[in-house]
């Protein structure tokens, strides 16, 4: 509801929210999301549909939703079409389960100044494609990568097609067993990426190999995240950690304040993560419809990217 004021004769004078700088306008619509941008801010009248327009909205696409599978196609195309509005100035990306091979190379292609890479639970992409588009983010600094297992040779070529890396966030979705022993992941971050700052490794099998590797390698590294690591035992490294790592999350510490929390079953092997903090049950993303025969337009090269087999067009918002 717009705001009331009082004018001098007492009585109530409503404010035009029109009226507000173009600027202020679009800073208050930014922090509504792809999702409501494009399902309804836009659509309230001709004004906001041109600053929802202007590719400065979408240097920063966060998609989410909360793995229902009947919502993956219509959050891709909407992706989709959120790539191509930003006009090759993204700088900012959050899919989160709906990913695909298709819509990871289509950002690739248009979305060379990537700074920030965000894949939760993205079943849909592959290491083959995680290996293709590392090439086309030499500019990249931060990369998370949740509940989605790579392998040595994936995270090698990540590390050395993105020097400029800063921070990895590499959290699992469930610790395979107690007794699963792997530091492939450890010494391949170690080889591959000596500029880290930031390092999150949640539900890791690295041991203290691993560790010892990852001090040696990453020189630069203020934040360590080992929760979940049962197979490191700090006791013999935790002095060196504590020289050099200003904060330094212990194999097990409580996971309450990530975005991953642990679901413990001492009778079971397996310990796994589910996400929080997502899009509320109770935000309407959809109260306004959406046409599940939107398309991708923005450039002749289009058609070298089908999500699926009806085709994908954003005339349905370029209206």
């Amino acid at each position: 509801m717009p705001r009331r004021k009082r004018n001098t004769s007492g009585a109530a004078e409503t404010r035009n929210w029109l009226e507000l700088p173009t600027d202020v306008t679009a800073s208050i619509l930014s922090r509504l999301g792809a999702i409501h941008i494009l399902n309804s801010a836009q659509k309230v009248c001709s004004q906001w549909r041109n600053i929802c327009k202007d590719p400065s909205m979408w240097r920063s696409i966060d998609m989410r939703n909360l793995g229902d599978l009947q919502d993956d196609i219509v959050h891709g195309k909407m992706c989709f079409h959120a790539v191509d509005r930003s006009c090759g100035h993204l700088l900012d990306i959050n899919i989160q389960y709906f990913g695909t091979d298709e819509l990871l190379l289509y950002i690739a292609e248009r979305s060379g100044h990537l700074k920030r890479l965000r894949l939760f639970s993205c079943y849909g992409i592959s290491e083959d494609a995680l290996c293709e588009v590392a090439l086309k983010f030499p500019f990249l600094e931060e990369l998370e990568i949740f509940i989605c297992d790579i392998s040595k040779e994936t995270m090698e070529t990540i590390g050395r097609s993105c020097p400029l890396l800063k921070s990895l966030k590499y959290n699992l979705e469930y610790i395979k067993s107690f007794h699963y022993v792997c530091d492939d992941d450890a010494l391949a971050i170690a080889q591959s990426m000596p500029e880290l700052h930031h390092l999150e490794l949640l539900g890791n099998a690295l041991t203290n190999v691993g560790l010892q590797a990852i001090l040696d390698g990453c020189r630069h590294l203020e934040y360590l995240d080992l929760r979940q690591c049962f197979n490191v035992r700090l006791e013999d490294l935790e002095k060196r950690c504590v020289e050099h790592i200003k904060t330094l999350r212990h194999p097990y510490d409580s996971t309450h304040d990530s975005e991953l929390s642990v679901d413990h079953d001492a009778g079971s092997s397996h310990e796994y993560y589910y996400p929080y903090g997502g899009i509320s049950d109770d935000d309407d993303l959809f109260a306004n419809g959406y046409d599940d025969n939107l398309e991708i337009s923005g450039g002749s090269d289009s058609s070298d990217y089908i999500y699926d087999s009806s085709g994908i067009s954003g005339s349905d918002y370029d209206e």
